[in-house]
């Protein structure tokens, strides 16, 4: 009865339109007050203590790094770069663009936050060169998914708390498939450029002089990510304490380097970053309180019973679980799915001898195709927002990186070296 209100009232407020973080909060006050002799105040104790977590101030300080270097300079000389390397090719916007997000999710370690900084340049660069409006917008949705694969990533960081499993493992663990997952959608955006005309976006020859001169003039941003893996693996510090070095990091060069962030600047970054990190929290500790709930009802276990009464076999419990995934992606969001199923799902794959760190990769990884899958998608509504395009556009012209990122996603399921080499290196 106690989860049949809880997940029933969750549904209809998210169809009716509430927003997730006040449907997961009130969903389980009503499955406490009417199934239950718990007090409700337990509903306010547990948001509470829930968030008394050293490693989860990881989360705001990537947040207010990414939004700094967003603003501080950073996404021009970026896009500089990405251009000398992948601009010559056929549809080199497009190529740009998905190097360009790769790059900067090494920096922002947020999907939407990526989409936002490339596509408010590169969705209005595409439309001036005649590319179609949806396949703008739909290389920069897609291409910024992953931003939350390649480290530093806030989900990984959600995870490995929720998992208690390494965050820096799982930073290097996203490495290899964040790039695989690029490199999948460069093809695809190769096949549709060829087939459409689009051309290269420069004719010029680039000498490895010039190639040479790029990385340079961008060195501040690509020394970010070998700062922080370079620092939590040689033991200088935390994954915590690296989310504030790259702020202090970010601020350093927004600041007196490029010079392109001013005191008003400044400002607006640690204001945007409060609401966001605000919407953040409140989700993490509401949706913690639908986790304690479900696991007083013994929901974990019975959903493990479940599955492996269905089949012993792997390979099919792995299908199942990431069929699991990406239907959840499309209706919560990735803060919320991490926190409410990572404690279901863990002594499933845990039993059929999965890496949690592995796991990781492929829970975020699912979740990362949310972003681009409605009714939810995130990064939809994003590029949708800094380009004026219709999210109905964006939508079907995304199809076939959708179709993309699920090929990759089987690939990074059932290769479980791709994810958990990397790590291995440092253990």
């Amino acid at each position: 009865m106690t989860i049949a209100v809880l997940f029933g009232s969750i549904f209809i407020m998210l169809f009716i339109g509430v927003p997730i973080a006040i449907a997961l909060g009130a969903s389980s006050l009503l499955a406490l007050y009417f199934t239950t002799n718990l007090p409700v105040g337990i509903i306010a104790q547990k948001a509470f203590t829930s968030l008394d977590s050293f490693p989860l101030l990881a989360i705001p300080f990537f947040m207010l790094a990414g939004i700094l270097m967003g603003k501080g300079g950073v996404s021009k000389r970026l896009l500089t770069l990405a251009t000398m390397l992948v601009g010559w090719m056929i549809g080199g916007l497009a190529m740009v663009t998905i190097v360009a997000c790769m790059f900067f999710a090494a920096i922002s370690g947020s999907g939407p936050a990526t989409v936002a900084a490339i596509g408010s340049f590169m969705i209005p660069a595409m439309r001036e060169k005649n590319y179609s409006e949806g396949f703008a917008g739909a290389v920069t949705a897609a291409a910024g998914s992953i931003g939350v694969i390649i480290p530093p990533s806030i989900p990984f960081v959600l995870y490995g708390v929720v998992a208690g499993v390494s965050v820096g493992g799982l930073f290097l663990a996203g490495i290899i498939p964040g790039i695989m997952l690029g490199i999948g959608m460069m093809v695809v955006a190769y096949i549709i450029s060829k087939k459409r005309g689009y051309k290269p976006e420069t004719t010029v020859t680039y000498t490895f002089k010039d190639v040479l001169y790029a990385f340079y003039d961008a060195k501040w941003a690509l020394l970010i990510p070998v700062i922080i893996l370079g620092g939590i693996y040689g033991g200088i510090f935390s994954p915590t304490e690296a989310a504030v070095v790259a702020v202090v990091y970010s601020i350093i060069i927004g600041v007196f380097v490029h010079k392109e962030l001013t005191l008003s600047g400044l400002y607006e970054c640690f204001r945007e970053t409060v609401v966001i990190n605000a919407i953040t929290m409140i989700v993490i500790s509401l949706s913690i309180n639908m986790s304690y709930i479900m696991t007083l009802e013994q929901v974990p276990e019975a959903i493990a019973t479940f599955i492996t009464d269905f089949s012993s076999n792997p390979i099919v419990i792995l299908l199942i679980i990431n069929a699991i995934l990406l239907v959840v992606g499309m209706f919560f969001d990735t803060i919320s799915a991490i926190v409410i199923l990572s404690p279901i799902l863990l002594p499933i794959i845990m039993a059929i001898g999965v890496d949690p760190i592995h796991f990781g990769v492929i829970m975020v990884a699912n979740l990362a195709i949310g972003f681009i899958t409605p009714p939810l998608g995130a990064n939809l509504f994003v590029a949708s927002s800094v380009s004026g395009i219709k999210v109905e556009k964006i939508t079907l012209a995304i199809l076939p990186f959708l179709l993309s990122m699920i090929i990759c996603l089987l690939i990074i399921t059932f290769v479980p070296f791709l994810s958990t080499w990397l790590p291995s290196l440092i253990d």
